[in-house]
């Protein structure tokens, strides 16, 4: 078939054989069909089938019916390859748009297996969360349980149909919580050839970048003493870790903290956090 050659059933099975097939008898005999065409052809480097039924009425292919239906392959391959390398253009845009905000993103397909992944996902990957086998894994039991759940969703969910799936956090042990969030693959990117189908965005896979303390300072009117340290506070390091990296002593952070505290109106550290990491 995918030599350019038309194959029936009488191609590969006897009448006899056709007669005594489940598949006939249970899945195409009851809806009126008997007999089928296949036409090979490509998508990019995947090998792909048309195939075409007729009922008992209409007759077996033959030999000019084969002829004439040969010659669709050409272009069903050209058609097929084209949306395949469309459909790869669209993917890329989408998660290389979210690398430049320095946001993990991966593609799924309908089976769950991952198509494509962005740099920061990558920079982010480690022994709890990676791709294992073109599948996306993760340490976190309960986590993974979730996601074998959507994946299952995924392969059972029409094309066309919406994907209601609430965000999975995945908890790790030595480092802050991910969150997974999955978005629909639209337009050209959901090409059937190509087989992308959802989109997973992953918040907090990789540190956050420190917000410039100098725009800390001027958006709250910190001293650059204060903005230094609500700018390492913004990435999530505790007061201890951040004036041990400032060298400084912890009472001196706390005299800051307090000040910081007074001037942006926070009354706690991670409401600090939540305000500062906006100018990131």
């Amino acid at each position: 078939m995918m030599a350019g050659e038309v194959v029936t059933d009488l191609d590969m099975m006897t009448p006899e054989q056709i007669r005594a097939d489940p598949m006939y008898n249970e899945v195409l005999f009851p809806f009126g069909y008997r007999w089928f065409a296949g036409i090979g052809f490509w998508a990019d480097s995947a090998a792909w089938a048309l195939t075409i039924q007729r009922t008992g009425h209409e007759g077996a292919f033959e030999a000019p019916d084969k002829q004439l239906l040969a010659q669709l392959a050409p272009r069903l391959t050209e058609t097929a390859t084209l949306a395949t390398v469309m459909g790869r253009v669209a993917l890329s845009s989408m998660t290389d748009v979210l690398d430049r905000v320095q946001q993990p993103a991966l593609i799924l397909n309908r089976e769950g297996m991952v198509l494509r992944t962005n740099t920061a996902a990558e920079t982010g990957f480690d022994n709890e969360i990676r791709i294992r086998e073109r599948r996306l894994v993760v340490h976190d039991k309960q986590a993974m349980t979730r996601l074998d759940q959507l994946i299952s969703m995924i392969r059972s969910t029409p094309d066309a149909a919406a994907m209601p799936a609430s965000p999975i956090l995945v908890r790790r042990t030595a480092k802050p919580p991910v969150v997974l969030r999955i978005l629909p693959v639209d337009g050209a990117a959901r090409s059937v050839f190509l087989g992308a189908r959802a989109m997973l965005i992953l918040s907090n896979l990789i540190p956050r970048a420190a917000p410039d303390p100098a725009l800390i300072g001027q958006a709250f009117d910190l001293t650059p003493a204060e903005s230094r340290l609500a700018a390492l506070l913004a990435t999530g390091a505790s007061l201890a870790s951040a004036s041990e990296h400032l060298r400084i002593s912890r009472e001196t952070a706390r005299n800051h903290l307090k000040s910081i505290f007074s001037k942006t109106g926070a009354h706690r550290q991670s409401e600090l956090v939540s305000l500062v990491s906006q100018l990131g």
